[in-house]
């Protein structure tokens, strides 16, 4: 039996890659992308993204987009009860299970499972614990295409916003940056790769620094 999935999506290479590896399995079927955007903002939280670019996205992919608007600040109650609204859509959906592309961050994983325990939906994180060093690099020779949405300037230079995911940029991370940037160094926009139908053709705005992130703000093209 086929077992229906909704991937979180993120916007970004590693929720990117889990839809690639979960259509690669016959026994699941990814029936739709999840994302939480900021209310005031109407863009992915940490990616900035705009909603735009995520429509594109969930086009390319051929998937329908769940998306969930948060208030910003939002309170953990708030959260939750949003959440169990898209739970409960889920299960109308015959959905079995959620899925995520978390790499290796334990109490992530955990915040993850616990919150969906009573859920009734299996939890999948079809990346857990693969090398990011191996990831990165098998990720850009399938085609995948990136851009730095945001970097968190504490760990890296603010100059990488909007810098293309690529061989180049591999090798100028410093030593102690994880390569998908797992740690939270950076976060990325994928515009291509064989999770996709086609191409999302996308431009480079302007670049912003914030409390400590700079931020690209990538346009349709």
């Amino acid at each position: 039996m086929t077992k229906r999935v909704l991937l979180s999506w993120s916007s970004g290479k590693d929720s990117a890659w889990a839809l690639w590896l979960l259509r690669k399995d016959p026994s699941v079927q990814v029936v739709a992308l999840l994302t939480t955007v900021s209310e005031p903002t109407g863009r992915v939280a940490m990616h900035a993204v705009r909603s735009e670019l995520l429509a594109a996205q969930a086009k390319a992919a051929g998937l329908p987009l769940w998306q969930v608007s948060l208030p910003d600040p939002c309170p953990n109650t708030e959260y939750a009860a949003r959440m169990s609204h898209v739970v409960e859509r889920a299960r109308a959906d015959n959905i079995d299970a959620i899925a995520f592309g978390d790499l290796f961050l334990e109490d992530i994983r955990r915040y993850r499972e616990e919150r969906l325990a009573e859920s009734g939906l299996e939890v999948l994180f079809p990346l857990w614990q693969l090398p990011t060093r191996a990831l990165a690099r098998e990720m850009l020779a399938a085609g995948l295409r990136a851009h730095l949405a945001s970097v968190d300037t504490t760990q890296l230079p603010a100059s990488l916003a909007g810098r293309s995911f690529d061989e180049t940029l591999l090798s100028e991370l410093p030593a102690a940056a994880d390569p998908c940037g797992e740690n939270g160094e950076f976060h990325t926009f994928v515009s291509a790769g064989p999770m996709f139908r086609e191409p999302v053709s996308v431009r480079l705005g302007e670049i912003t620094q914030h409390d400590g992130f700079a931020r690209a703000d990538l346009l349709p093209a």
